[in-house]
């Protein structure tokens, strides 16, 4: 086959995107209008003049209700999304790559923001459209500098960057002289310029795109085997310049195109401005142009194979101004409820419309049949009343009549009866639909104060169900695809090393580096009370851990140091808090003064823990069989000491009493021998 002239491949394009606006506009806008009016309770178009003409809000109210616990499955932590390795040399890849795209994600793009709408835009619109692409933007900045110096002048002219538009010389101050007035220096000389500074920059962009301006073939069942793919949108023609295109080719194309006058697009802004169409800008720069990047699979360069294309066509003639090969369909796409062979699924719209609407009628025949009973229709016999106070219904009134009983209510039936049911009846049939209710939502004490808790988590783990099937659907069709695009993005386009902050920690990020490829695997968790529950389970998983380390120590065959801190830092995530590392440090993330400390401890190394503490153990066996020692023999010295103190004090009381009768005993004879010296003379001498 030959290769594609430029006409033919236009004519080729133009019909693709003809054919997807047709398809567009017949089968997929006049839901999304229908569904977005009865999301901002527009009226339906039956109303009727003097009677109640509220509207019902079952679609707003159920994706509102939805919306919360969704976003929390997927902010909950910032790495919902993790790269798995496919081998052992890329574990560490993995784990860079994955904190680096949600980095992406996160943090040069609002992530939160980029979620929420892109959710939104489906349970409400059918399908919701996200955009991700490298943008290497240029940013042109002038500047004006005065009083510069010769080598500042020189450091700016230095610059690849800088272009210097004006250049101007002045003098400034006064000639150096001598004390003898002679001049040793010219004044010094300063130098004002203006400046055109042009700053480069490539980062992954994220972008939410309107659904009315995504185009796709019909038959389309998802976009890995889309044909065609386009993004039909309006742009200034600063911006296109502003990318490379000529501007007068721009100037051509550039006013009120057909994107101005789309319905969809009306109907989203009908709330809040009146005007159909845009307003042309004072500014010939703002100028807005119709844009179409087309991606199309197609045999251009004639080798019987059919490769992808980046296409761009301006103005609604849709003329082409840049015809590439690309490696990539930069959109990802998600339908909360998927219809199995289709691109675009159903919405929650979808299923409320119906009872949106009896719930409508039902309300406003309520709110007429009490407003007929508070001013009932009367009976009145001609001529008898005074019709001018009848018909001056006011309270307090006074109604003048030529008889009694001239004037009788007529009391319409009440149906608050059989409309309050039907109403409560509408939100059960809402409930199965959607499941979707108080008692799910934990609004409504009157159903569960009486309920046991098994039968409190049953009721809310099965409303819960249907929003956990939602979810996964996000998670598994557009979010994996969007990671999965990410990381090629970045694969491709950044040539650089990029030095950002990952887990606490400034690390630089090359992504040429990840030869291989990952598995993506997406985690979501479900509304506080599977947070509980995974909480507590995670409580458990730790203290088996703890156990484990604690009698095998830290190099066992079953957990490591990081594996624990992992638990716990899940656990520190799952409460709410972002940042685990303002808890507990992570071992492949240390801050330098703790790594030098475990290379002193490294350096001198200390014995098992075990032994140690065994060693331990032993040395205070020891010290207490030591310690009972020694009060043994201080207690054994001092009964010694008190009985050696005994045995002096009886010896010292012995020694007295002996000394006493000793001094007795000398004391009875100095008796004896006075008594015999009295005695004597009267006696005989011997002879």
């Amino acid at each position: 086959m030959a290769k594609m002239d430029d006409t033919e491949f236009q004519q080729v394009v133009r019909g693709e995107i003809q054919q997807a606006i047709g398809y567009h506009d017949t089968e997929l806008q006049k839901d999304r209008i229908d569904a977005m009016n009865y999301y901002l309770g527009e009226p339906l178009g039956n109303e009727i003049e003097g009677r109640s003409s509220v509207v019902a809000t079952e679609t707003s109210d159920v994706i509102e209700m939805i919306m919360p616990s969704l976003m929390r499955v997927f902010t909950a932590t910032d790495d919902f999304v993790r790269f798995k390795p496919r081998g052992p040399e890329d574990v560490a890849a993995a784990e860079q790559a994955s904190d680096y795209v949600n980095f992406i994600l996160n943090n040069d793009n609002d992530g939160f923001v980029i979620l929420h709408n892109w959710f939104k835009d489906a349970l409400l619109l059918k399908m919701g459209v996200i955009k991700h692409y490298y943008d290497e933007s240029e940013k042109i900045i002038e500047d004006s500098y005065e009083g510069l110096t010769e080598a500042e002048l020189t450091a700016l002219a230095g610059d690849d960057d800088v272009e210097i538009l004006e250049q101007d010389i002045r003098i400034e101050g006064d000639p150096i002289v001598d004390p003898m007035g002679n001049e040793i220096a010219p004044a010094p000389e300063v130098y004002d310029v203006k400046i055109r500074k042009t700053t480069r920059d490539g980062r992954v962009r994220i972008e939410n795109i309107p659904p009315e301006e995504f185009l796709f073939n019909q038959h389309a069942k998802s976009l890995d085997d889309c044909r065609f793919v386009a993004h039909r949108t309006s742009m200034s023609i600063s911006d296109l310049v502003e990318l490379g295109y000529d501007r007068e080719e721009m100037e051509e194309h550039a006013g009120h195109n057909e994107l101005d006058l789309n319905n969809e697009r009306q109907a989203r802004f009908e709330e809040i401005e009146s005007a159909a169409g845009g307003v042309s800008p004072l500014d010939e720069t703002q100028r807005e142009v119709l844009v179409t990047e087309v991606y199309i699979r197609s045999d251009y360069d004639g080798d019987g194979k059919a490769e992808l294309r980046r296409v761009v066509c301006i103005g609604d003639g849709h003329e082409i101004v840049e015809n590439e090969p690309f490696y990539m369909m930069p959109f990802s796409v998600l339908s909360p409820i998927l219809m199995p062979h289709r691109l675009v699924g159903r919405s929650f719209a979808d299923l409320l419309k119906d009872l949106q609407q009896i719930k409508t009628a039902l309300t406003r025949q309520l709110l007429d049949n009490v407003y007929q009973t508070n001013n009932a229709r009367v009976a009145a016999v001609e001529g008898q009343v005074n019709l001018d106070d009848l018909i001056n219904s006011r309270p307090g009134g006074i109604v003048r009549v030529r008889a009694p009983n001239m004037v009788q209510p007529i009391v319409p039936p009440s149906v608050a009866d059989s409309a309050i049911p039907l109403l409560a009846y509408m939100d059960e049939v809402r409930e199965q639909r959607t499941g979707l209710s108080k008692a799910s939502m934990g609004l409504d004490p009157d159903a569960l104060q009486s309920s046991t808790a098994t039968a409190v988590a049953a009721t809310v783990s099965a409303a819960q169900a249907k929003l956990e099937m939602v979810a996964r659907v996000f998670a598994e069709t557009g979010v994996r695809r969007l990671m999965k695009c990410i990381l090629q993005i970045v694969q491709k386009h950044q040539q650089k090393e990029r030095i950002v902050r990952l887990r606490n920690t400034f690390v630089p990020v090359d992504p040429q580096m990840w030869e291989n490829e990952f598995d993506v695997e997406i985690e979501v968790g479900l509304g506080t009370g599977q947070i509980d529950q995974r909480i507590a389970t995670l409580m458990t998983i730790a203290s088996k851990q703890e156990q484990i380390l604690l009698e095998l120590g830290p190099h066992n065959p079953l957990v490591t140091v990081a594996q624990y801190r992992r638990t716990l830092a899940k656990t520190i995530e799952l409460t709410g808090f972002k940042d685990a590392n303002a808890f507990f440090l992570d071992p492949d993330n240390l801050p330098p003064e703790v790594q030098q400390q475990m290379q002193q401890q490294a350096e001198n190394p200390k014995e098992d823990p075990l032994v140690e503490a065994e060693r331990i153990k032993a040395e205070g066996e020891i010290a207490i069989d030591k310690m009972k020692a020694e009060q043994d023999i201080a207690l054994k010295r001092e009964k010694m000491q008190a009985e050696l103190a005994l045995k002096r004090e009886e010896m010292q009381m012995k020694m007295q009493m002996r000394q006493q009768e000793l001094q007795m005993e000398a004391q009875l004879r100095g008796i004896e021998a006075q008594m015999g010296a009295n005695i004597s003379p009267n006696l005989p001498r011997a002879q």
